[in-house]
């Protein structure tokens, strides 16, 4: 296949697009905006499951390599009542479906396996705009540009590609993280490191949509959200310089082995504001270009965008492996699953946050995790 493709964005999902297409012998080149791999942290844990997350990785043809990566352990779970009373705790026998693995490392395994030179940090998009006979220009922050034949946005929640193909634009959904880290827990931190225990601890408020969650991560790192279901100027009026302030306001009343979580945060506490495209978002089919992840389908974190993400891409490689000199039957082709595919997995998971909130959240948790485990 002659034709070259670009991808817009080193995410997950555009790596994994690279690698299949590299498997597959395609010339394959990604723009990056970020100035190099370690420019930025790259978040906490993923769970990769596997009917989906792990399909990408095996169509990438890097199974064991991504099993090396697992940390063992960290499918525990645990539900606690604001006062510290413990619902659910169990433990990671290893037969679970959903692995975790920290997001850098996953990152790093995909850019080691592509060749040297495949990745072009540092080039931020300005613009893109067609040249006829599905040909796309993009120009970057520094004027400088790239004409392709089949230009991929994998550039997420505010994707420049996207523009080419829909109007649609995020939106808030209503829901926040605030976002903190303990570290060295089990010896800094150790009233915390044991209400969270090996995996992921969740303490959910009996009403109101909020509550306290919180990963074990490597290292003794303790990865905490606080979930906020609250209009965006309401934030206004939170200090997130002073976590005491915040507890006493929002939190009183809960387990100091829950509160400590933020209290003891060794980091500054972060807004992390939950935005959407809309359930069911599609596009014409518009020549030599297309979309993946979070650029296609962004939905409020409920641990399946990345795992949807690199399936894209798997998908998406796959297709253009099928069809080679056809890339407009192998975008098509594509679409016509991803579309479906995305607008089952956002009404799902809008169904289960619903249904989460309803009556006895804890109990609602509890009983999903219990399905989840069913079906692993």
């Amino acid at each position: 296949m002659n034709t070259p493709v670009t991808i817009i964005g080193a995410g997950l999902g555009g790596l994994v697009l690279a690698r299949v297409l590299h498997v597959h012998d395609i010339p394959v080149t990604v723009y990056e905006a970020e100035a190099s791999p370690s420019a930025r942290s790259q978040g906490g844990m993923l769970d990769i499951h596997d009917y989906n997350g792990q399909l990408a990785i095996e169509a990438a043809g890097l199974t064991a390599e991504f099993r090396g990566l697992i940390l063992a352990g960290r499918q525990a779970i645990r539900v606690l009542a604001p006062d510290g009373a413990v619902l659910l705790d169990k433990a990671d026998d290893g037969t679970g479906g959903r692995p975790e693995v920290q997001r850098a490392d996953l990152r790093q395994l995909l850019l080691d396996s592509l060749p040297a030179g495949t990745v072009h940090w540092g080039h931020k998009v300005s613009s893109v705009h067609a040249l006829g006979e599905g040909r796309h220009e993009v120009t970057f922050a520094d004027g400088s540009t790239v004409g392709t034949s089949l230009l991929v946005g994998a550039d997420g929640a505010w994707s420049r590609v996207r523009s080419r193909l829909s109007t649609a634009t995020p939106e808030y959904v209503g829901t926040s993280f605030v976002e903190t880290y303990l570290f060295e827990a089990d010896t800094r931190h150790p009233v915390a490191a044991k209400a969270v225990g090996a995996g992921s601890m969740v303490a959910p408020a009996n009403t109101g949509g909020r509550g306290i969650q919180a990963h074990r991560e490597s290292g003794g790192t303790l990865h905490t959200y606080v979930t906020f279901a609250e209009p965006l100027d309401w934030f206004a009026d939170i200090d997130l310089a002073d976590p005491a302030a915040l507890i006493a306001r929002e939190f009183d009343g809960w387990a100091p082995e829950l509160t400590t979580l933020i209290t003891e945060s060794d980091t500054p506490l972060v807004l992390r504001p939950h935005y959407a495209l809309p359930t069911g978002h599609q596009w014409d089919r518009v020549p030599g270009v297309t979309l993946l992840g979070d650029a296609a389908h962004l939905a409020a974190p409920d641990g399946e965008g990345a795992n949807w993400a690199i399936y894209d891409g798997a998908e998406l490689g796959q297709a253009l492996a099928a069809h080679p000199g056809d890339v407009e039957t192998a975008l098509t082709e594509y679409e016509q699953a991803m579309f479906p595919r995305s607008a089952k997995a956002a009404t799902e998971s809008a169904e289960r946050t619903a249904a989460l909130s309803d009556g006895n959240p804890a109990q609602n948790l509890i009983e999903l995790f219990a399905g989840a485990q069913q079906n692993d």
